[in-house]
């Protein structure tokens, strides 16, 4: 019997390829007459560039550049063999795991380091930039990013020379003649898995504000910003920035087609196509699939849902494991899921199964398996 794993992270706990080697190896305490394919996934967020540099076979690129708050860091992206190809994750230079909780706040943070790393990349000669846009500190419209590109923003006569979420309710002028030349030759596609808007009720501050240390009065005030410079944008005779995806990572979804003329796609379809996932499907006969909460979310582009719905077309048995599952037993089976399996029962146990992930995640997949062989 062929098993496919095909996973995404444990947010907090497990990587995407360690969560699949915990499967797989779960898998073989329970049966010995099996073939099983790992194919660790990603949904455009935390693990992306590490998950793509790795299909493309291509070498890792260390870059010194700046954190959410200023601070001189050290970044990793991916390089394809033939150069042309670059692929940057947003979180390792923006992203909310690089501050102390007490340095949360998204009036203060900016996108500048993630520009730091698309003049590096394009510096070298990169032809297509992929850029993952999860997991973010940020709610600058990619205002900062924009700035190490040689955009420069102004209110009044004053220039803001690296631009935070608190400013953009005071920018009133955009500068693009000295953006670098090499954006207009270089392809950008933008990874996301939402389509929020840029603001409103669902927009980027009121969503994902919150969990980005944003209070309730700032995230007033970052929706308020956003409204703004969408106007001040539509104005100038710019793109109307409110529309699926702008919302994206603190607005970078609408910030990357303003700034850098990219596409966005979805990040789980685009890393499936690469990572050829639907052949890897139909040449199996059944597929385990998981991540770290199975909830309301995994409806929008998740990799459950992405993965489920492939092995249903194809008429492949799924099978979900995940670290506590917040959907009733009809919203999973609404995703052509078999079963779900969590590390966690009830939420007195999830700190406990996030430290003890991976022999959970080998004990749970043995079972899981072993219950359907005997169905």
């Amino acid at each position: 019997m062929k098993i496919l794993i095909a996973t995404d992270k444990f947010k907090g706990s497990l990587t995407a390829q360690e969560a699949s080697k915990a499967i797989h190896q779960g898998l073989n305490v329970a049966a010995e007459d099996i073939e099983v394919k790992e194919l660790p996934l990603a949904d455009g967020g935390e693990g992306t560039c590490e998950i793509l540099t790795a299909y493309a076979k291509g070498e890792f690129i260390k870059t010194k550049t700046r954190d959410p708050i200023g601070r001189t860091i050290q970044a990793t992206y991916g390089l394809s063999p033939d150069k042309k190809t670059v692929f940057i994750e947003m979180a390792s230079a923006s992203g909310l795991h690089l501050l102390k909780p007490q340095e949360r706040n998204p009036l203060n943070t900016s996108s500048y380091g993630t520009g730091l790393m698309i003049a590096h990349a394009m510096e070298g000669g990169a032809e297509t930039i992929i850029l993952g846009v999860g997991g973010t500190a940020t709610n600058d419209v990619g205002t900062g990013m924009a700035t190490a590109l040689g955009y420069r923003f102004y209110a009044g006569r004053t220039e803001l020379s690296r631009p935070v979420g608190d400013d953009l309710s005071r920018i009133e002028r955009i500068d693009n003649s000295g953006a670098l030349p090499a954006l207009k030759k270089t392809r950008f596609i933008v990874l996301c898995d939402v389509d929020n808007p840029l603001h409103g009720p669902t927009g980027a501050a009121r969503i994902f504000g919150p969990q980005k240390g944003a209070d309730p009065e700032a995230v007033e005030q970052l929706d308020a910003g956003l409204k703004q410079f969408a106007g001040i944008v539509r104005s100038a005779g710019g793109p109307d920035l409110q529309f699926p995806g702008a919302g994206a990572a603190g607005g970078m979804g609408a910030g990357a087609k303003l700034f850098l003329n990219a596409t966005l796609e979805s990040g789980f379809e685009f890393i499936s196509r690469f990572a050829h996932l639907k052949d890897h499907i139909i040449d199996t006969d059944l597929v385990f699939t998981g991540e770290g909460s199975l909830d309301q979310q995994t409806a929008f582009g998740k990799v459950v849902k992405g993965v489920a719905a492939l092995a249903f077309r194809s008429g492949k048995p799924c099978i979900a494991m995940v670290g506590r599952c917040m959907l009733t037993t009809r919203q999973w089976k609404v995703l052509h899921l078999e079963n779900v399996h969590a590390l966690a029962s009830q939420p007195s146990e999830e700190e406990m199964a996030m430290k003890n992930a991976y022999p959970l995640l080998v004990e749970r997949s043995a079972k899981a398996l072993e219950m359907w062989k005997k169905k």
